[in-house]
């Protein structure tokens, strides 16, 4: 059909392609709106469909602590102490509790100090304290007693009883029953070092040890 004469340049297109598609313009666009939207839903369907790879943050899970790092702790709550007896030539003497790596000095200072004019000069003061040990200050123990567990003299390896050894330093009942045991089986100490033999005694407690005993 030939477009009526007088008709504007849109309105002939409008006219021609109706004629050769028939198909109004106006739901040919209706059209293409709906295939837009279609299309758009299934790229958003597509893409919401697609398997996603999630990452599972591992949670950190707390080892557990092992019976050593435990008792460390314990100790480091609780630091070891030991008593000690401080006598003599002191400001305050008696019985003082104290860290356990503590030294002569540290007992004479906690004893209030030395008194003046006092002779200090046979007392090791950087030496290492044992629990149960007794501290003479300006006080010269007796040479060697009849008795030999007799108080201020040397302790007998070789004949002095239970009691006795008792009164050397760091020693109790256990640590007296395994010296006189080790005595026995063996037929006597020879030497002072052997008491590294017995059970209970190590370095630190002979040298603790060596000037108090005899044989």
């Amino acid at each position: 059909m030939e477009p009526a004469p007088g008709l504007s340049r849109w309105q002939r297109l409008r006219l021609g392609f109706q004629d050769r598609c028939g198909v109004e313009p106006r739901t040919l666009a209706a059209l293409a709106v709906v295939l837009v939207v279609a299309a758009g839903f299934a790229v958003h369907h597509y893409a919401a469909g697609r398997p996603r790879t999630v990452t599972a943050g591992a949670e950190p899970v707390a080892a557990a602590p092992s019976p050593a790092a435990e008792q460390v702790a314990e100790q480091a709550a609780e630091p070891e102490t030991l008593v000690v007896d401080v006598a003599g030539e002191v400001r305050s003497p008696g019985l003082r509790t104290l860290a356990v790596d503590a030294r002569v000095a540290d007992a004479v200072e906690a004893a209030g100090g030395v008194l003046p004019g006092t002779d200090t000069d046979g007392l090791n003061r950087a030496r290492p304290l044992s629990d149960g040990e007794q501290i003479l200050v300006g006080v010269t123990p007796d040479p060697v007693a009849a008795d030999p567990g007799a108080v201020g003299g040397p302790v007998n390896l070789n004949a002095a009883t239970a009691e006795q050894l008792q009164t050397l330093p760091g020693v109790g009942p256990v640590l007296a029953a395994n010296i006189i045991a080790h005595r026995t089986e063996r037929g006597g100490f020879t030497s002072v070092d052997q008491l590294l033999d017995v059970s209970g005694i190590g370095e630190r407690r002979l040298s603790d040890l060596q000037s108090r005993v005899t044989l």
